[in-house]
């Protein structure tokens, strides 16, 4: 690919598995659809890697354009083994439901899963995995442990033993984006927020005076609607920003059954009274010293609808992911003028009763590879994901589609002129890794979230008072674990 690889370690190339042939299909609704891919008609040559149509473009290219599988062939894949995608929908509760229907069903292809880094753990624990611990080679499973962002793997291991049942694809962090210009224009300086972000009542002050003084239409833009988004995210950060916790400590994240329930706390309501202060000003439920810098549609908005105001400069400042400051911290856009932080907080970690709480948050996301024990081509998808835990692939998935890489390390070795602005922020992107807030991703995860975000998203309307919302949830988590215990799990 021509990258400089001065400084960067070397890894070992594997080769101790044989290479078979495979077959592939690919599809925009998630159902195989090409003729001849089925059973013993499909073609040798292809492993099926299910994906949405932002990896899907940038597996293959045409001519001698980069490319991920490219890259895998780079990085000592067998040229005879080609990655096709079989497209699913990007959202993903439905991405879910489709990787549930087809390992229920036994199916094959997909060889390889892509899964959110929120819903691994409950194929693991089905079995619906294949053990990587027991089928990667040792140099391989060494570097992964070494290397990787140690909260996403935290979602790709079985809870259990620790064994690797998922390759961490990429993982996501939440960044809070802000337009630093126009808050220095409203007279604050913001010269150290990207390594030490101020606290909400400052940071709200910020955003209140540069958009009343640049006479934009919004201030502070976030995601809170009814979504999975908001339980696994936006309301994790700024709950764990105010000290609070669904489970107490983050001890509890991964183990589901016998652990307590803190969301009624005071840290937490306090948070959405403070949501409820930027949503609706001085209104009933709300926090004093925290004024309206939110538009009341944000309770519908997921994170394009979020970053549309931001990114047409309708805002001063948005919170979203990375792919947002590679969208808008281009010279195009808003250039050097782009700040980025990880969330503002209220009380420091210090003051947090529970470990892992309180201080500046990121909410941690990401996508994993994981090999479906169902697949006849095993080998093959193994060899593939060996591949993908190399450095030259993370670096092409960084540069084409702007995934950080799990080796985090890696961002700083990028070439800026390669990966855009994210090289810029390096800083922060460590920092938010330090700062990482995993969901509690046990094999419960998906019924709760729904409750949660369900009644986060009444409470931040104003359906519900906060107190009687975390009550009321509260109870119901309560009950989804006392069924665990009640069966023994």
């Amino acid at each position: 690919m021509g990258r400089d690889t001065a400084g960067r370690r070397d890894r070992p190339r594997f080769g101790r598995r044989s290479f078979l042939k495979t077959a592939s299909v690919a599809t925009a609704t998630g159902t195989v659809a090409v003729a001849g891919c089925l059973g013993g008609s499909r073609n040798p040559g292809t492993v099926v890697m299910t994906a949405a149509t932002d990896v899907e473009g940038i597996m293959h290219s045409d001519g001698d354009e980069p490319s991920i599988q490219q890259a895998l062939w780079d990085a000592g894949l067998d040229q005879d083994i080609r990655v096709e995608i079989q497209t699913v929908v990007s959202d993903s509760a439905s991405r879910m439901q489709t990787t549930q229907s087809a390992l229920e069903a036994e199916r094959s292809p997909p060889d390889i899963h892509m899964m959110d880094s929120g819903w691994t753990v409950p194929f693991i624990l089905r079995n619906q995995t294949v053990n990587l611990s027991e089928q990667f080679t040792d140099e391989t499973i060494q570097y992964v442990n070494d290397s990787y962002l140690e909260a996403i793997l935290e979602t790709a291991r079985d809870p259990q033993n620790g064994d690797l049942h998922a390759l961490p694809l990429f993982p996501d962090l939440g960044f809070t984006l802000y337009r630093q210009d126009l808050i220095e224009d409203a007279g604050y300086n913001t010269g150290s927020w990207g390594s030490d972000p101020p606290s909400w009542e400052e940071f709200s002050a910020a955003v209140r005076d540069a958009r009343d003084q640049a006479d934009l239409n919004y201030g502070y833009t976030t995601q809170a609607a009814a979504y999975e988004g908001l339980a696994c995210c936006t309301f994790n950060e700024v709950m764990t920003s105010w000290g609070g916790a669904y489970y107490g400590g983050t001890e509890n994240l991964f183990i589901a059954g016998e652990r307590p329930i803190s969301v009624n706390e005071q840290p937490t309501i306090d948070a959405i009274r403070m949501m409820r202060s930027f949503i609706e000003g001085e209104e009933d439920n709300t926090l004093d010293g925290y004024p309206q810098i939110c538009p009341a549609a944000i309770v519908q908005w997921t994170e394009q609808e979020s970053l549309n105001p931001f990114s047409n400069g309708e805002a001063v400042s948005n919170r979203n992911w990375s792919y947002a400051i590679a969208e808008t911290g281009t010279e195009d856009a808003f250039g050097e003028d782009l700040g980025v932080m990880t969330r503002p907080y209220a009380v420091s970690q210090e003051e947090a009763e529970y470990e892992g709480t309180g201080g500046t948050t990121a909410a941690l996301g990401g996508w994993n590879l994981a090999v479906s024990p169902f697949s006849n081509r095993q080998e093959e998808a193994l060899q593939v994901l060996e591949a993908f835990a190399t450095e030259e692939v993370m670096l092409t998935v960084f540069e084409l589609g702007g995934f950080l890489p799990p080796n985090l390390d890696l961002v700083a070795e990028a070439d800026p002129d390669d990966v855009g602005p994210v090289a810029r922020y390096g800083d922060v992107v460590q920092s938010a890794s330090e700062n990482a807030v995993p969901r509690p991703a046990t094999d419960l995860w998906p019924e709760q979230s729904a409750l949660i975000y369900q009644t986060v998203n009444a409470a931040y309307r104003g359906e519900q008072t906060p107190e009687a919302a975390m009550n009321d949830l509260a109870s119901e988590l309560e009950q989804s674990e006392a069924e665990v215990q009640a069966n023994g799990n």
